[in-house]
């Protein structure tokens, strides 16, 4: 999009006074009056003549990559390129709401001349989410100040802030669940590595796990158990609900932190992304769906019409597949977020409950708040031991790192 050469409101006052003087010339018939207005009219002239460029310019956006974590600092480049000569020229990017400049700016002047390249950057804090830079604005004005020109550059560009990931450990055990062959131990015996326990010997086991030191000893033929190499099917719950605002983005950074621990595991695992609209990504392995994964994350936010508890009871009948392990990601705030994990129960899945408290992160001034906020807590204790009995419950004080909070629990 661009504007045409246009007067800037300095020429419209400067006309107005031309036409006025041309007015009181004839008003008073002293055409002297005239040439007053000559040297201004001489210096429209040449404004309009020699200084009105076409803006030809080629701009070049340069990211550092296309992720960057929630929180480090990205250097933005804008490479331009005139093919003209322009006196003075303003550069404004399209700078997205979420990115916070933190050190130079979004917008430049500069002069060019005719094939001249140069490369401006402004360095910004990147958020949680997609920041999509659109366009690139330029606009031109005169020496005089009489006439500007304005010229949209459409360039799209595309910078996903995702969410910030903590090195844990598996918080769940395979017991109970569905079993398949990888890398994490379980408690059901099978061919594997880790000796288990010696047993008599059964029709159809190979021949290589008899004991023949048991076998001599108690004069019947023994064989030796080995605890299997097994992985399970995880589903990362993660509840979108409004009331846990506060909390949210400690509830994607954990939900992300035990997706990638699953990877590194060759776990398969699939995601449920609790908004009005629930996002449902199939169990799947691999980097690929990891990344599929974390872009959903990266763009969630908390949502008013959240209906957790119908979105699970649906997805168990349809897509979840059995004796899957759960991973529950809520602050169990409300009651729709406490009947999914009743729900689950129900069915019989195995779910681990990381519910970061909603609390820890409010700072009391008063006495009055430190009493009321040490009610709320004792409140939430009782709720949670309460659900307790649904699933294994990590109630996760947001200032301690995750890590910490779940081997307060689980003895890994």
């Amino acid at each position: 999009m661009e504007r045409e050469f246009y007067p800037t409101g300095k020429a419209i006052h400067l006309l107005l006074a031309l036409w006025g003087v041309v007015v009181l010339a004839f008003f008073f018939l002293r055409w002297d009056m005239v040439y007053l207005a000559l040297p201004m009219l001489w210096l429209f002239f040449i404004a309009v003549v020699f200084f009105k460029p076409v803006l030809d310019v080629k701009v070049e956006r340069i990211l550092p990559h296309d992720r960057i974590l929630e929180g480090e600092v990205a250097e933005i480049k804008l490479r331009i390129k005139a093919h003209e000569r322009i006196p003075s020229l303003k550069i404004d990017d399209d700078l997205p709401e979420g990115l916070d400049v933190i050190e130079g700016r979004s917008s430049f002047v500069a002069s060019f001349s005719c094939g001249e390249e140069r490369v401006f950057s402004y360095k910004v804090k990147v958020r949680r989410g997609i920041h999509e830079f659109n366009f690139v604005k330029l606009r031109y004005r005169d020496p005089f100040g009489f006439f500007e020109r304005e010229k949209t550059v459409d360039l799209y560009n595309e910078l996903i802030g995702v969410p910030r990931i903590e090195e844990v450990q598996t918080p769940y055990s395979t017991k109970g669940t569905k079993i398949t062959v990888g890398p994490l131990p379980s408690p059901r015996v099978g061919e594997g590595v880790e000796f288990h326990a010696i047993r008599e010997y059964q029709p159809g086991d190979p021949l290589r796990i008899i004991n023949w030191k048991a076998t001599a000893r108690t004069g019947r033929i023994m064989a030796n158990e080995y605890e299997s190499e097994r992985k399970v099917d995880v589903i990362i719950i993660v509840d979108a609900a409004y009331a846990g605002k506060e909390v949210f983005d400690h509830l994607v950074r954990a939900a992300a932190s035990l997706m990638l621990d699953s990877l590194n595991n060759g776990t398969s695992f699939g995601l449920l992304l609790a908004e009005e609209v629930p996002l449902w990504v199939r169990i799947d392995y691999g980097k690929r769906h990891f990344f599929k994964c974390i872009d959903l994350l990266s763009t969630a936010k908390p949502d008013k019409n959240n209906m957790i508890a119908y979105q699970v009871e649906h997805l168990v009948r349809s897509r979840f597949p059995a004796r899957a392990q759960i991973l529950y990601f809520s602050p169990l705030v409300t009651p729709e977020s406490k009947d999914a994990l009743r729900i689950l129960y129900s069915y019989g899945y195995n779910v681990v409950v990381i519910s970061p408290d909603p609390y820890s992160i409010i700072k009391p001034k008063t006495r009055e708040e430190k009493l009321a906020l040490k009610l709320l807590n004792l409140q939430r204790k009782v709720h949670l031991r309460k659900l307790s009995a649904y699933g294994m419950i990590i109630d996760w004080d947001v200032n301690k790192p995750l890590k910490t909070a779940i081997a307060e629990v689980i003895k890994l």
